[in-house]
Order: structure tokens, then sequence, then C-alpha cells
């Protein structure tokens, strides 16, 4: 099982994580809301800060996975999604996408007025 940690708060997180669940295959997926849910992130050692800045995923074999390496593994295990999983792993590609993703996810943790 894929355990998924997602700010349940934010509107642009929700949607996209509810799209996962619309379209993965049941039993795949653990999703955990941490907004209302920061308890989940203690057996993992996680601060509730650092899981509401980006997105975190533990794996089946229990390694943590953070950002853009976190939806890799989501894209993974979507059917129709591994190609984008594949294409964002090339190495150029990937750091591109980790460069947006941080300054994005930055940009909208500074919004955030319940942490």
């Amino acid at each position: 099982m894929i355990t998924v940690y997602y700010d349940g708060k934010c509107n642009i997180c929700s949607k996209e994580i509810n799209y996962y669940k619309k379209i993965a295959s049941k039993n795949i997926f653990n999703w955990v809301d941490i907004a209302n849910n920061p308890e989940n992130l203690i057996e993992y050692d996680i601060k509730i800060n650092d899981a509401l800045l980006f997105l975190h995923v533990i794996d089946g074999h229990g390694k943590l996975h953070i950002g853009i390496d976190a939806f890799i593994i989501i894209w993974k295990n979507i059917k129709n999604w591994k190609y984008i999983a594949y294409f964002i792993s090339i190495p150029l590609i990937k750091k591109l996408a980790i460069f947006i993703y941080v300054k994005f996810a930055k940009f909208r943790y500074s919004k955030l007025n319940y942490c």
C-alpha cells in the first residue's frame, strides 16, 4: 500500500488528489489528509509544516518520497499516468519539474492561514 500525505485544506491539492482517487485502482493508495489528521505523520517523524509544504508519499517498501519524487510514485501506480512518471523522471526534465514545483509549493505555503 502506498500512503499519500496531502493538504486537504488546500483547494488545489484536494482537487488533484480527488481526481487521482477517482482514476486510481482500488487498494493501491491510502490517502491521508494531514491538515485534518496530523497525528498520522508521527509514525514517520514527518513535521506538519514540511508535509503542508511538499507532498509526501510512503511507498510499499516504507521509503519516504517528497515533492516531485512523491508525484512520480503516484503516477507510476495510476494507469495511463505511468508515461508521465517516466517522462518526468528524465534527469533534465526532473530538474526543471523540481524547480517549478518548489517555487509553486513555497508560494502556496506562504499563503496558508492555518499553520
